[in-house]
């Protein structure tokens, strides 16, 4: 049986689950009250100075907190800011993503989707459907993509390494006529859509469906997303990819600039 590193002695046993448990409490603290001392977050988890000492000493270790000025004062460090903030970014990026959405579709009357890439696919995080009575209505928020039969994943995978590629180019399935299934064009694709801005699918995953996408980018303006429009084949088709690429453009830069990206203005 391995000793809780957090206990002083046999006197003051503490598992670790409770030592988890307690860890958390004190962020909880700090996140109430603001800066406290050893000896007030010792009383509030009812537990020897001793221990919650060892409890701080382990969290600032991580920088979930740090002294103040003033020695045995602690308040929230720049791990849980960064935690804090990841979160906060998320729930913004998904309700901004659904709302943009919502415009996209308003403006063009086609579904309309904002992906992004995880372990190997482009997942939808946010979706409003077409209102035309035949639009593409098989899509929904959550659903997994391929990244190489996919508007979306096209400019996913175009923004990621070259370890996502690889790995991606080993499991190349063909949906449709048109998947692209041969690595080499597959790269080619991919310079494509980084010199124009924008990936397209036609009739690569589903038949008779067409799709196009543009980025989404971070506060540092790293590709984080990909906005995409997609509708059925005889409504969208590739000579129509420019033009309805310029208006998705318009709306993925309004979603940067509620993520904090500072998108230059176009000619």
């Amino acid at each position: 049986m391995h000793e809780d590193p957090t206990t002083p002695g046999p006197a003051d046993e503490t598992p670790t689950v409770q030592a988890a448990d307690r860890a958390l409490q004190i962020l909880e603290f700090l996140a109430d009250n603001g800066p406290m001392g050893v000896s007030a977050i010792a009383r509030e988890l009812g537990v020897h100075r001793s221990t919650a000492f060892r409890l701080l000493a382990t969290l600032e270790h991580r920088r979930f907190v740090v002294q103040k000025e003033h020695r045995g004062t602690y308040t929230l460090g720049s791990g849980a800011l960064r935690i804090a903030g990841s979160v906060s970014l998320r729930i913004d990026f998904a309700r901004e993503s659904q709302e943009v959405c919502d415009e996209v579709t308003a403006e063009l009357g086609e579904t309309s989707n904002v992906a992004i890439l995880v372990e190997g696919a482009a997942v939808n995080i946010a979706q409003s459907t077409g209102t035309s009575s035949v639009s593409v209505r098989d899509q929904y928020v959550g659903q997994r993509t391929p990244l190489h039969a996919t508007s979306s994943g096209k400019v996913l995978l175009a923004a990621a390494g070259d370890a996502v590629f690889d790995e991606t180019s080993r499991h190349l399935r063909r949906f449709s006529d048109t998947t692209i299934v041969d690595p080499a064009a597959l790269r080619d694709e991919l310079q494509l859509v980084r010199e124009r801005g924008w990936g397209s699918a036609v009739a690569e995953w589903h038949e008779h469906t067409n799709a196009i996408a543009v980025p989404v980018r971070a506060t540092d303006g790293s590709v984080i997303g990909a906005l995409s429009t997609t509708a059925p084949a005889f409504r969208l088709t590739p000579d129509e990819f420019p033009a309805r690429a310029e208006v998705l453009r318009r709306f993925a830069d309004e979603l940067s600039r509620r993520l904090g990206h500072l998108v230059p203005a176009r000619a």
